[in-house]
């Protein structure tokens, strides 16, 4: 792979930001955060193209899956992965909706994150490198 891979965090929470921002940074993936739905939208639109994006569902201004919802509208592809807390039924039919695309419920585990980050970008193709590290 020449360059790095580039991320788009977005997460109000900012302890839950930095976390899975340093995860990626860690790895040497180039990180772009927002910390709601308006800045999601700002660098989506100003620092695109992305190869992954990951996002909180509940931000405010816009929540992560109307912008998610948007940007698909708008006929980017980008792999997405949609994280939330809450446990509303027709949570992962929206998420399907936005294929590519999957689901971490809060609390998740470094792990369970990386193996979203490597089922979506890396369909038969070299491995992404891993976020879990040893501490």
């Amino acid at each position: 792979m020449t360059g790095n891979q580039r991320v788009l965090v977005a997460e109000d929470d900012l302890e839950m930001l930095d976390a899975v921002a340093e995860a990626f940074a860690r790895r040497n993936y180039d990180v772009v955060r927002a910390k709601n739905g308006a800045e999601l939208v700002e660098q989506l639109a100003n620092h695109g193209p992305f190869d992954l994006i990951v996002a909180d569902v509940s931000m405010p201004w816009m929540d992560g899956l109307k912008a998610l919802s948007s940007m698909r509208a708008a006929g980017l592809a980008t792999p997405i992965i949609v994280m939330t807390a809450l446990r509303e039924q027709q949570l992962p039919s929206q998420v399907r909706a936005l294929s590519p695309a999957a689901l971490l419920r809060k609390p998740f585990e470094l792990d369970e994150l990386d193996a979203a980050v490597a089922k979506l970008m890396s369909p038969g193709s070299a491995t992404p490198p891993s976020l879990n590290t040893a501490h």
